[in-house]
C-alpha cells in the first residue's frame, strides 16, 4: 500500500474512533443500555486495531523513531492518557460526575493529539504563539 492510502486510512479511523467514543460516552452518561451491548463494546476494538496498525505502518514506512521524534512521543503519551480517561468515562460503576469529567477530558486530549499531528509540535494547540 502506498503512503497516502495508509495515511487516509489512519485519519479515517481516528475520526471513527473519536466519534464512536463521543457517542458511547454521551449515551452512557444519558443511561442508554445499548452501550453495554456486544456491538458497542466490540466495534471500537476493531476500529482501534486498524488505527494502531495503520500508525505502525506509517512509522515504519517513514522510518521514524517515535522515541527520538518529540511530536510523535507526545502523541503516544497523549494516547495513554486518552485511554486511561476513556476507561474511567465508560465504566458504568464510576459515579456519573466523575465519568462526565473524564469523558470531557478525554475528548480534550483527543483534540490535542490531533493538533500535535497537524502541527508536528509536541505542544499542539497549547504552543505559545
Amino acid at each position: 500500500m502506498d503512503y497516502l492510502a495508509i495515511r487516509g486510512l489512519h485519519e479515517t479511523t481516528v475520526a471513527l474512533s473519536v466519534t464512536g467514543f463521543f457517542i458511547r460516552g454521551a449515551a452512557g452518561l444519558a443511561g442508554a443500555c445499548w452501550v453495554r451491548g456486544r456491538v458497542a463494546r466490540s466495534v471500537p476494538h476493531v476500529v482501534d486495531t486498524v488505527l494502531l496498525t495503520s500508525a505502525l505502518m506509517l512509522v515504519t514506512m517513514l522510518r521514524i523513531n517515535p522515541f527520538a521524534t518529540p511530536w510523535l512521543l507526545a502523541k503516544m503519551t497523549g494516547l495513554v492518557v486518552y485511554i486511561g480517561l476513556g476507561v474511567v468515562a465508560l465504566r458504568p460503576t464510576v459515579a456519573r460526575p466523575v465519568r462526565a469529567a473524564a469523558w470531557l477530558a478525554a475528548l480534550l486530549v483527543a483534540a490535542w493529539i490531533v493538533s500535535v499531528a497537524f502541527t508536528k509540535n509536541p505542544w499542539g494547540f497549547l504552543a505559545l504563539r
